[in-house]
């Protein structure tokens, strides 16, 4: 039986996410947007809701793994302070009240920033990362820490010190990396909104991979920093790496996002961008890619990239199909940049303190670079992203919003980075559309549009640099249309 088939085996009235007259029990199906709109509203507390969500968790995450460590009485008392702030009439916070998750490779103050890894179980965080102190501020309460692979370095999530996470909807499937434990939580009804980070796709492809939607920001929206990490971040760290929210739905997208992208001068890669535009909700021209040079793309991720092509269309969306912008090249410039970075120096941290598997998966990374790149070869890598960005530009122009698959693959049975160089060039074709948006600084949405034989199965949005608001609009369209069950339904 598969994991969501047990969870309606034990909830029979499981369904789409409950009206406000749910019994307090069932309020983790809620959206965040519901959660918070009733908590300032007065119709339940804050208390009833973390209360809800933290019952949710001791039901569901001894199975799945998602969530490596819970304060239960910590979160409850969070949980009343945001109920004694709203009975004393002070001004709250979009995320007022509403639990959230934070991964564990940032700062949490007073707890451990694991990283995964078993040497740093009692790195404790003396001050939280910017993006914990924006949640916090907006009104979140935080229910939990959630897994990641050792140093978030592959797109399956396990380690030795906390276990591996599965995927809700299917235990041989991956639930993505390096955010499976976030998407995972979201996917089960943990929490309606989780923190992620994206380097190569680890907050898009473990939504794609958990059925449920997640966007990567354009670096410099939502301030990055791990105090615990020290000070010095290289380009790919700066931007390539962002930080964004997983959820169940594209409205708590925009308001997680909202709430992390507050400013903080401890970032200073951070823009002071708006997070819409007026013209965000206008249909526009959209270019469909539905083809990549030498990559084979699943005929399940073609039909979902149709399928939501169409839904567009119906929406007053134009989609055409112009000549393929130069993905494969692009992910070659995040490879080239960013394995560059991680042979110089972080290859040797891995090989002295991750475990065995990560050890594996990023040798035969490594063994896709070529180790005789120098300097000079590093250096000609950002003049070609400079090329491939200005070809973006241009294209966006005319199209300014792009369709294209999250993942050429549907999500890849547990292990396979385990099985050889092989294996592992296959995995970094399949991901093409992650890395190659990553290496752009594009902002991408991970939405999905339904299933294939159970397995989730989704699209890839992407817009030009700060607009996250255009992904976004055209994401509610695909997802009202896609109907995406729950994992838990």
């Amino acid at each position: 039986m598969m994991l969501h088939e047990q969870c309606e085996a034990r909830c029979p009235d499981a369904g789409t996410d409950a009206a406000p007259q749910a019994l307090p029990r069932e309020i983790w199906r809620w959206s965040a947007t519901e959660m918070a709109a009733q908590i300032a509203n007065g119709t339940v507390s804050s208390r009833e809701v973390v209360a809800s969500c933290l019952a949710r968790i001791a039901d569901t995450n001894d199975r799945i793994n998602a969530i490596t460590h819970v304060d239960p009485e910590k979160a409850l008392r969070a949980a009343d302070a945001a109920d004694a702030a709203r009975s004393a009439g002070r001004p709250l916070g979009p995320l007022h009240g509403v639990p959230v998750t934070i991964k564990v490779n940032i700062d949490v103050t007073g707890e451990a920033t694991t990283h995964g890894v078993a040497a740093k179980h009692d790195l404790l965080a003396t001050s939280d990362s910017p993006v914990t102190s924006n949640v916090l501020r907006a009104g979140a309460v935080i229910v939990g820490r959630t897994n990641t692979p050792a140093f978030s370095l592959r797109w399956f999530t396990e380690n030795d010190l906390h276990g591996r996470t599965l995927n809700p909807w299917h235990e041989a499937l991956t639930p993505g990396g390096s955010s499976g434990g976030a998407s995972a939580a979201v996917a089960s009804g943990m929490c309606p909104i989780a923190h992620g980070n994206d380097l190569a796709g680890s907050i898009r492809y473990p939504a794609y991979a958990c059925g449920v939607a997640g966007i990567r920001p354009t670096a410099g929206r939502v301030p990055s920093y791990t105090p615990t990490s020290g000070n010095a971040r290289t380009f790919a760290a700066q931007l390539f790496a962002v930080q964004g929210p997983i959820a169940r739905t594209v409205a708590d997208l925009r308001l997680g996002l909202g709430a992390m992208a507050a400013r903080d001068v401890r970032d200073p890669v951070w823009v002071p961008a708006p997070l819409s535009w007026p013209d965000a909700a206008e249909p526009c021209r959209v270019a469909l890619i539905d083809e990549i040079d030498g990559v084979a793309i699943d005929p399940q991720v073609r039909d979902a990239l149709h399928r939501a092509a169409a839904w567009l269309e119906q929406e007053g969306y134009r989609v055409e199909r112009p000549a393929p912008p130069r993905l494969r090249d692009a992910a070659d410039v995040w490879m080239s940049i960013a394995m560059t970075e991680i042979r110089s120096e972080f290859a040797e941290t891995v090989a002295a303190l991750a475990d065995e598997r990560a050890r594996l998966a990023v040798r035969d990374m490594l063994a896709h670079h070529d180790p005789s790149t120098d300097l000079r070869h590093y250096i000609q890598a950002f003049g070609r992203r400079d090329a491939l960005r200005r070809e973006w530009n241009l294209l966006l122009e005319q199209f300014p919003l792009v369709l294209m698959p999250t993942s050429c693959h549907l999500p890849f049975e547990w292990g396979l980075d385990q099985e050889g160089p092989d294996a592992l060039a296959r995995i970094l074709d399949d991901q093409v559309p992650l890395t190659a948006i990553a290496a752009l600084n594009l902002p991408g949405l991970s939405v999905p549009t339904g299933l294939s034989d159970g397995v989730p199965v989704g699209v890839q949005l992407v817009a030009g640099a700060f607009r996250e608001d255009r992904c976004l609009a055209a994401g509610e369209v695909i997802e009202r249309d896609a109907r995406m069950p729950n994992a838990y339904a």
